[in-house]
């Protein structure tokens, strides 16, 4: 299995010469594409200056051994048959008919035609250009050639060199590459010596690391790791105190359901055996029994739609469903309901003439209900309702709420005294809670021992009609 320094230097040595290799080949394209054309663009240029002179020449043969003599190019002069009428490197009379020759035949119907070939008459390979011009009346084919060895010699002359450039490049990685290994490994061994002193339980060593900064955030992952390990204990503990309070809590709950059912059916069951044991009862007993039956069920079905809702609001499983609506008429209709519930105890409602709000009006009623509910429940006194521009207010002046019992209140299942009140699981303000969130607004309490309590929200977020 290979080391991490020498994963690096191959994969490093092999990215730089992958990129090196490409970067040759793509070089070596490119500069011999662009050789190439600087050669035609020069055959092209001394065909438009041989073609000035000519029309003073009244010599081919001579005239194309001079210019060869002076250029060192190959001039092949064709008439318009295809007949060589000038050569300034073999014997015309031996050279084949050239009308079909591809330069020849491009030069018709373009400016210059080219073509590269190898040529049977010099046995090597030749870049050709030509070109049709007029002399003495007559269309002829003035083809200049050059030979690709002498033009490659050019280019592998240039590419010698850029190859020793990537040479030394080349060596100058693997040198790079052999030194950045070095540091690699000098690091891994500081880690290394640091998980030995760990090992043996030294838990104050310090690593020492000089080059990699991810090297040394491992190491600084692997301290606060010896940290966590040493305190494995202690958290155990805290662990198990904790599983204790899940416990105890569940066991309230049960407690309090077992508590708020209890009353409602043992009424029920003792209505019910009554009716059962006595089937001659009196007609006006039997029908108040039952009225007794049906409202125990309703309170414990009420009481259960309740724990249902703080369980679905807790979960996020209600949205809400906004429309406008005067809120102070909404207030205004809660007390007289209430009011009517609660035959012997006064709810004096404090608004203003009018306030329109765009809120989930089921749900406002629900929570102004339950904060009423709670009043009454805890108190003995009057309860007042009182809307203001931007909250909605319920004073009670009954037993109050400690300081320490404030952040607690809310919380499910928690009540401030163990009442036997019916329809009392502890949820209402849980509920209320969890129905001002849904607004984007909170409960506020205060609270003073055995003075009275105010609860109280923003309306300010409900957005106006």
């Amino acid at each position: 299995m290979l080391n991490i320094h020498h994963v690096f230097i191959i994969k490093f040595l092999g990215l730089f010469l992958g990129t090196l290799f490409l970067a040759s080949l793509a070089s070596y394209i490119t500069l011999k594409e662009i050789i190439l054309e600087y050669y035609e663009d020069h055959l092209k240029n001394s065909i438009a200056l041989i073609a000035l002179e000519l029309e003073t020449v009244t010599h081919l043969d001579e005239y194309v051994q001079k210019v060869h003599r002076a250029t060192g190019l190959r001039i092949t002069v064709i008439d318009h048959n295809g007949n060589v009428i000038a050569e300034s490197n073999t014997d015309k009379n031996h050279m084949e008919n050239h009308a079909n020759r591809i330069e020849v035949m491009a030069s018709n119907s373009q400016e210059f035609g080219m073509s590269t070939r190898y040529s049977k008459t010099l046995k090597t390979d030749f870049l050709y250009v030509a070109k049709r011009i007029i002399f003495q009346q007559e269309p002829i084919y003035l083809r200049l050639s050059m030979s690709l060895e002498r033009i490659l010699h050019n280019f592998y002359t240039l590419w010698r060199n850029l190859l020793i450039i990537f040479a030394l490049m080349t060596l100058i990685a693997i040198a790079v590459s052999f030194q950045m290994s070095k540091r690699i490994r000098y690091d891994i061994a500081q880690i290394t010596r640091y998980l030995d002193d760990i090992s043996n339980k030294n838990y104050k060593a310090v690593v020492k690391t000089r080059y990699f900064n991810e090297f040394l955030q491992i190491s600084l992952l692997l301290k606060n790791l010896v940290k966590k390990l040493a305190s494995r204990e202690k958290q155990k503990r805290k662990y198990t105190a904790k599983l204790r309070l899940i416990n105890k809590q569940r066991n309230d709950i049960l407690s309090a359901i077992s508590h708020e059912f209890k009353n409602p059916i043992a009424s029920i069951m003792g209505y019910a055996e009554t009716l059962h044991d006595d089937p001659n009862v009196n007609q006006e007993i039997h029908t108040k029994f039952l009225q007794k039956i049906l409202s125990n069920a309703k309170k414990m079905s009420s009481m259960l739609d309740r724990l249902s809702l703080s369980v679905k609001l807790e979960h996020n499983d209600l949205s809400i469903n906004p429309s406008h609506f005067d809120l102070n008429e909404l207030l205004d209709d809660i007390v007289t309901n209430m009011s009517k519930t609660y035959k012997n105890r006064r709810i004096i409602y404090n608004g203003i003439a009018e306030k329109k709000v765009y809120a989930d009006k089921t749900m406002i009623e629900l929570a102004v209900v339950n904060l009423i509910d709670n009043a009454l429940k805890y108190s003995e006194e009057d309860v007042y309702l009182t809307l203001k521009e931007h909250c909605v207010m319920v004073q009670d002046l009954g037993i109050g709420i400690e300081a320490k019992e404030l952040e607690k209140i809310t919380s499910k299942f928690y009540r401030v005294h163990k009442n036997n009140w019916d329809n009392s699981m502890g949820i209402g303000l849980a509920i209320v809670s969890y129905i001002l969130k849904l607004h984007h607004s909170t409960l506020k309490i205060q609270s003073h021992l055995h003075k009275g309590s105010t609860f109280s929200f923003s309306i300010k977020k409900f957005k106006a009609s």
